[in-house]
């Protein structure tokens, strides 16, 4: 019997234009100006990050992809048979396809992701190269509480999947918190396969957030732009630079929007100032060695089962178990 594809139904618990607003204010109201960096992630936002994925300077997404492949096998075999796949902040789903290949019987994959019309588009595309697997997606900001989809049959075990190193975004003090969140999902004895990014050579971080081809720039002033769009603010982009750089002392790379001008700009209902050289900070990415995030992890009820790096020890991906 042929079964018949269509997309997928997207369950959709986004956050709003309202709320979008909401926080947004919120962070341009402080002291020291920020943006929430879950909002790069519109369509054209998803893109430009695509895009950032396959350039020369960004190691992340290359080195990543290179230990998947070598060790998907080892880490299907720690999943095991009949795991319900979760992965936060699905995007393109590129390093998904090679987990997926290498599962056993996977009881369903449940993709989740900010952008709705990215993931819808991502989810129907893996329907496609995957008839067999039910992918059941779900639009939602995965830093707040969201429901999964029921399956007909309970999985063996619940696994979520977060590559990318996003959990470099979080100060370490949320980072353990989100973390737990992680673990109620999963629940006891599920698993988290997690991308570490790991301390390195200063210079070659900061080539990584300041691309000769200016795409990083482009995704970070996207985010004013997209304000622009949903909320009617009126941002001049050529107004504000990309700046990025690696903070030694608090082993991040901060990246922040720039006011070349001091100026006022409306945002909603609100009129915000901006003065010269003024930033607003909008990415923290935190870089750990194995064992900071070893008791990262701990603190949040997660035990190491396994651990993949690459030979000059940039990246790892871990498998770790509630």
């Amino acid at each position: 019997m042929t079964r018949t594809l269509t997309r997928p139904p997207l369950r959709d618990f986004g956050p709003g234009r309202d709320r979008f607003l909401t926080e947004v204010l919120a962070g341009l109201r402080r002291r020291r100006k920020r943006l929430p960096c879950k909002y790069f992630y519109d369509e054209a936002g998803s893109a430009l990050f695509d895009r950032i994925c396959e350039l020369d300077e960004y190691y992340l997404t290359r080195t990543e992809l290179a230990i998947m492949r070598q060790h998907a096998g080892e880490m299907a075999e720690a999943i095991g048979e009949g795991c319900l796949l979760i992965e936060y902040g699905s995007g393109s789903s590129v390093k998904t396809r090679v987990l997926l290949d290498r599962l056993a019987s996977p009881a369903g994959y449940v993709p989740i992701d900010i952008s709705g019309e990215h993931l819808r588009n991502t989810a129907y595309t893996l329907s496609l190269a995957y008839p067999g697997l039910e992918v059941l997606p779900v639009c939602a900001d995965y830093t707040t509480r969201f429901h999964l989809p029921a399956l007909p049959q309970p999985p063996a075990k619940r696994v979520v999947y977060f590559p990318g190193s996003t959990i470099g975004n979080f100060e370490p003090h949320d980072a353990v918190l989100f973390l737990r969140g992680m673990a109620r999902v999963c629940g006891p004895g599920g698993g988290l396969l997690i991308g570490v990014d790991l301390k390195k050579d200063p210079a070659l971080l900061h080539a990584a957030y300041n691309d000769a081809q200016g795409v990083t720039a482009s995704f970070n002033l996207n985010l004013l732009a997209r304000l622009n769009r949903e909320v009617g603010a009126d941002f001049d982009l050529g107004a504000f630079a990309h700046y990025a750089f690696y903070n030694p002392r608090r082993g991040r790379v901060e990246m922040h929007l720039v006011s070349r001008r001091a100026e006022c700009v409306n945002v909603g209902p609100e009129r915000v100032r901006f003065e010269e050289g003024e930033s607003v900070f909008t990415e923290s990415s935190y870089k750990y060695a194995p064992d900071e995030f070893a008791r990262l992890a701990a603190a949040a009820g997660f035990t190491a089962r396994k651990v993949w790096t690459d030979a000059q020890s940039r990246f790892s991906v871990q498998y770790l178990v509630a």
